[in-house]
């Protein structure tokens, strides 16, 4: 570690923490400057200087002129102290639960010399951070007096929060060794000494009181009079955060670079290392969100263990990728989250944490909100989604007034068949058919009028139609369905953290957009054939840790089926999904057993 270096990011951390705080008496200078010139004017009255009714009148005028601006200030000044800042929605881990954590922590901030963080609290990210708490909003003890467990299992927090929180990001400990995130950790907890520096932490402190500020002032729903007031507000606020926005950036960066030049000094040579588990566990973390825990979250169910889902994840790109080999050798050492007492209860409410803030699912478990086990992924989510969506596609066909296909052998007749799909999406001039089904009714017909070119582009007319009508009747189930949403807001004080954030917000980070017309009818498809291939081939769902929902076929992955579906939407063309039906032996003209 360089001292120079350490001392130069601090003093430059220090030096624009005062300009931030500069910004904050000039305005306060500017609230005080007509009550000057009021007690200036007043004063040459009573000494018999400034006489005559022209200086009366400027007399009143500026008393009065003082007295609203003096209001008005305190009234700004008292909404910025007052405000809530906002504040990083988080699992909270009480030492009791984690006492090697903490002390793993505590060790690393006296090597560094530095004040050790009063709390830790994992994020479903994988980031890490320093997260200043000390607003008296901030304190989560209920009006009764009583402490509140914020999370069963995980210990009673203290009775307020602690100043400064150690957020770590869950995937982190499941994936990384201890070493490894100690290293990664260094650089945060020697963020504690430049921060608790006066000027930074005033600074600091003023900067979330505006940006508090602008947000109390952006609340809808107020009365017209309040309006007025909070248009005011927000406007004095944000000029103010100009006025600080590149000082308290550049506070930020000397703080960082202090805390990176002192932190050289633990386990440089492995935080190297460490920082390529890091990218790592990011893309396993992204890829396990987006593939599989939100096909699961789209059926109402919460994969509970999603950071040990990370670990298998990692795992399986390390046998797949040669780039990643090498990697699960280290899975041979002491894991982080060992430092866990409880690991399997933090996991959970780490995976129902992410469940809300990438889905807005619900606070707490319910009979339209259940965990899922791993084990029971198969069957509980891609069995269920892929029968749900092939019984939508068929909906979605007979309101097109498309025929059933009838296998007088079978034992329903006329029942839901991938032959009838295939024969719907087959071109004409392949099919030998002559003109498309009878017009989309209502919705259909105002979802088609309205969709996006663009997302239907590349399709056939047939094509385009069945999407459109996927896309409306999917609309439509989701607004009768219960609001997941309303669900989600009601239960938003009873989860981690619940009192420092805004569950009408959900989901804070969406991890994809809406699917287009054009991916509903591919998924819709596929979904139907993976049907046809458990009823009628033997074949299983299976879940693979990259890609998510799988078809085994002699438990084996299928991995040839999507560009077959994409050649029968785009082109009309059934040859080459019809051949690969022969050779599993699949036959579409069999009834499928829907939900």
């Amino acid at each position: 570690m360089t001292g120079i270096g350490v001392e130069v990011g601090a003093q430059a951390a220090r030096t624009r923490a005062l300009a931030v705080l500069r910004v904050r008496s000039r305005a306060l200078a500017v609230a005080l400057l007509p009550a000057a010139v009021a007690v200036v004017l007043l004063a040459g009255g009573s000494t018999g200087h400034l006489v005559g009714r022209g200086w009366d009148l400027a007399r009143w005028i500026m008393t009065v002129f003082a007295v609203l601006v003096l209001l008005a200030a305190a009234g700004i000044g008292l909404v910025v102290a007052r405000a809530r800042p906002a504040v990083s929605p988080t699992v909270p881990i009480a030492e009791e639960s984690a006492p090697d954590l903490y002390r793993l922590v505590r060790d690393l901030a006296d090597r560094l010399d530095v004040p050790a963080p009063s709390a830790i609290a994992l994020t479903p990210d994988c980031d890490s951070w320093l997260e200043d708490r000390t607003h008296a909003s901030h304190d989560p003890s209920p009006p009764d007096g009583h402490d509140r467990d914020e999370m069963t299992g995980l210990g009673r927090p203290p009775r307020r929060v602690a100043a400064t929180v150690l957020v770590i990001g869950s995937p982190f400990l499941w994936w990384m060794r201890v070493g490894e995130l100690r290293a990664v950790l260094a650089p945060v907890v020697a963020g504690t000494g430049p921060s608790a520096h006066p000027d930074i932490a005033a600074a600091r402190r003023f900067v979330r009181g505006l940006d508090a500020a602008v947000a109390v002032a952006s609340t809808p729903g107020r009365a017209l009079p309040l309006r007025a007031v909070c248009a005011a507000l927000g406007w004095v606020a944000r000029l103010l955060l100009r006025g600080c926005r590149e000082h308290a950036t550049l506070m930020e960066r000397g703080v960082a670079s202090a805390a990176a030049e002192r932190a050289q000094a633990v386990d440089y040579g492995l935080r190297i290392v460490a920082q390529e588990q890091v990218g790592l566990a990011y893309a396993g973390w992204d890829r396990l969100l987006t593939r599989v825990a939100l096909p699961a979250w789209r059926m109402g169910r919460w994969p509970s263990r999603l950071d040990a889902g990370v670990v298998a994840a990692l795992t399986e790109l390390s046998r797949r990728d040669r780039l990643a080999e090498g990697f699960t050798s280290r899975l041979g050492e002491r894991p982080a989250c060992d430092l866990l007492e409880e690991p399997g209860l933090v996991d959970e409410a780490a995976s129902l944490l992410a469940a809300r803030l990438f889905h807005g699912g619900p606070a707490e478990p319910g009979p339209d909100w259940a965990p899922v086990d791993w084990q029971e992924y198969p069957d509980e989510v891609v069995d269920r989604k892929w029968r749900a969506d092939a019984a939508r596609l068929h909906r979605v066909l007979d309101a097109l007034g498309v025929r059933r296909v009838t296998d007088r052998t079978a034992s329903h007749p006329g029942g839901p068949t991938l032959a009838r799909v295939l024969d719907h999406l087959t071109a004409p001039d392949r099919a030998g058919a002559a003109d498309l089904p009878k017009p989309l009714p209502q919705p259909y017909a105002a979802m088609a009028a309205d969709a996006d070119e663009d997302a239907l582009e590349g399709g056939t007319e047939r094509s385009m139609a069945l999407a459109c009508g996927l896309t409306a009747e999917l609309a439509r189930e989701e607004a009768a369905a219960p609001a997941v949403r309303s669900t989600a807001a009601a239960g938003a004080a009873q989860g981690p953290d619940a009192a420092f954030w805004d569950g009408d917000a959900l989901p804070l980070f969406p991890l994809q957009p809406p699917r287009t017309p054009r991916e509903l009818l591919a998924d819709h498809v596929t979904a139907m054939v993976c049907c046809a291939a458990m009823d009628t081939a033997g074949a299983a769902p299976g879940l693979d840790w990259l890609d998510g929902p799988s078809l085994l076929i002699d438990g084996i992955r299928t991995t040839d089926l999507t560009p077959k579906v994409l050649s029968l939407i785009e082109d009309g063309d059934p040859v080459p999904l019809r051949t690969w039906l022969v050779e599993c032996g699949i036959r579409p003209e069999k009834p499928v057993r829907l939900v």
